[in-house]
């Protein structure tokens, strides 16, 4: 039998990561398994061929879509092209849902079965956006339980295959060793800052969460501050921490779940890396700033009063969220104190991650394999 030759598009770093956890598993199920497409580092280290790498659609924001509009276009016509002329048994768009949609539909349209991993969040954020689910994705592969329910009212096949990070990140963190790791001392207080994995994210929030760190460790003497940093965007994380007189703080490459299993407390940008944190059971704040027309036009399709994943999740304010206009360097450095200064609170928001994180773990590969079989063979 010929090698089960399959598309992959991942459009950043959190695709990547969860791209490369699924190829792990199918690579397990089907030797021989050939995956091209758009990817990255993660994906590369399972075999994957890179037709162009994951960070030329690491845009988010329709202002910021706007301005690399042509380029994004031009990649996705290409690609569809190019599979279009040599189709694959399957095609699996991995988040990036903007770009992985009309791709889907473009594939479908010619008998490519397609596959999206990660339901589009159509219920905290736009949620018309299912009818175009339906005419694009033959399943979806589903990582919060809630989800596949949602899809089959309308009709949409789907699966709950649990988080893969649930299975990756140990239920009770080593903190010891990654601080010892990192050069930190047991002892320390360590603040992880994570301004994004996207330019656009550093942009916003470099100076405006270092500024905010800074006054934390005013109060808090000895406060150990932590980034990890995406290695293009090392530079510009260096010079914001200097601006903000952050001359000691630690600026590591990547390492991003070191430096979380190292922190007692993180301010965070929104997005899955907030996932990862509840995971790692660390108590965090959430805030999220960027252009303010993309945020005029985002707003009003809001559908849950909650903004980072794992108060999504628990569906309460479990940790502080300031967004936009209310993420400003004040505010965030008291929410972070009031953290630091209520181990109480923190022990308990920690039980809840637990819970949270019990809920998420499945055996993700077996249950992601299986659908994609039976999508497959269909």
């Amino acid at each position: 039998m010929e090698p089960l030759r399959i598309a992959m598009v991942a459009g950043e770093a959190s695709g990547d990561l969860l791209a490369g956890l699924l190829l792990q598993g199918m690579h397990a199920r089907w030797p021989g398994l050939q995956a091209q497409g758009i990817g990255g580092p993660r994906m590369k280290a399972q075999g994957f061929d890179e037709w162009w790498p994951h960070d030329k659609l690491a845009v988010r924001g329709y202002v910021e879509v706007l301005m690399h509009y042509r380029e994004i276009v031009g990649i996705r016509k290409q690609l569809a092209q190019r599979l279009l002329a040599d189709p694959p048994r399957a095609f699996i768009g991995v988040d990036a849902p903007d770009f992985n949609l009309d791709l889907e539909g473009q594939l479908r349209e010619k008998g490519v079965k397609t596959v999206h991993f990660i339901c589009p969040s159509i219920w905290a954020w736009r949620a018309d956006r299912v009818h175009k689910i339906k005419r694009c994705a033959d399943h979806v592969l589903c990582v919060f339980p809630f989800e596949p329910e949602l899809l089959h009212s309308h009709g949409i096949g789907a699966t709950y295959v649990g988080h893969p990070l649930a299975n990756v990140i140990p239920m009770e963190p080593d903190k010891a060793a990654a601080r010892a790791a990192l050069g930190l001392a047991a002892d320390d207080e360590v603040l992880a800052v994570l301004p994004g994995s996207r330019g656009s994210e550093v942009k916003y929030h470099a100076s405006l969460f270092f500024e905010a760190a800074a006054l934390a460790a005013t109060s808090r003497p000895g406060l150990k501050i932590v980034v990890p940093a995406m290695p293009a965007f090392k530079s510009a994380i260096e010079k914001a921490a200097r601006a903000a007189g952050l001359k000691d703080a630690l600026i590591v490459e990547g390492q991003s779940h070191a430096v979380l299993a190292a922190c007692d407390v993180t301010l965070i940008a929104s997005g899955t890396a907030t996932l990862e944190a509840a995971l790692f059971k660390r108590p965090m704040v959430i805030s999220y700033a960027m252009n303010w027309l993309t945020y005029r036009m985002m707003k009003p399709h809001q559908v849950l009063p909650w903004f980072g994943l794992p108060n999504i999740l628990l569906r309460e304010f479990a940790v502080p969220e300031l967004i936009q206009q209310d993420a400003t360097p004040p505010a965030l450095a008291q929410a972070l104190l009031d953290w630091l200064q209520a181990p109480e609170r923190m022990a308990a928001v920690q039980d809840k991650f637990r819970a949270l994180h019990l809920l998420l773990q499945r055996d993700t590969a077996q249950l992601a394999t299986d659908a994609i079989d039976k999508v497959i063979h269909a």
